[in-house]
């Protein structure tokens, strides 16, 4: 059986990628063009049982998982938002365990598919107007620092493979 830091982990830590180019971020908002798809993908098929599963133990389960992807995307489409009209605004970070705690976490995931897919819809067309210089703005983070809007993009495409690793992986421990 995998290790935990391996579940926890399945991609890997974020590691900011060694070149910020334009090829680089396309790749990037590829991704998150594709992540609606290939989250739907993932979960396709599966029951209330296995989506209540969390993918590690003390992990959240499936149903945490998609609907962290809205509560998260959500806040990083905003502070995309913010850096581009503002200098260097302050964000406000949220407690993410808290989130999944809350009762909106246990509702049909079918309401965060259709969200993350208008939402994806909206972040990739911002993401693909944007000018090299706008990559280069940011927004401070009380607990990261100043983090660069083409850092963000990078962190969002990691967070996309990895919380869709987290089900994938799942499902093929299980063999569903």
């Amino acid at each position: 059986m995998a290790d935990q830091e391996d579940l926890r982990y399945p991609i890997g830590k974020f590691r900011p990628p060694a070149e910020n180019t334009p090829a680089v971020r396309a790749e990037q908002i590829e991704t998150l063009r594709l992540l609606p798809e290939r989250l739907r993908a993932a979960v396709a098929g599966l029951n209330d049982a296995q989506l209540d599963t969390p993918y590690r133990d003390g992990g959240w389960t499936v149903r945490q998982v998609v609907h962290h992807f809205v509560d998260s995307h959500a806040n990083s489409y905003i502070r995309f938002k913010l850096a581009l009209t503002e200098d260097w605004p302050t964000i406000k970070p949220y407690d993410e365990a808290a989130w999944a705690r809350l009762p909106d976490s246990s509702l049909s995931i079918e309401p965060s598919l259709v969200f993350i897919t208008g939402l994806h819809q909206r972040l990739v067309a911002l993401l693909e107007s944007m000018t090299e210089r706008d990559f280069e703005r940011g927004f401070n983070h009380p607990e990261r620092g100043r983090v660069a809007l083409g850092t963000n993009l990078a962190i969002y495409a990691w967070h996309s493979h990895h919380h869709t690793a987290h089900i994938t992986s799942l499902r093929a421990r299980k063999g569903w």
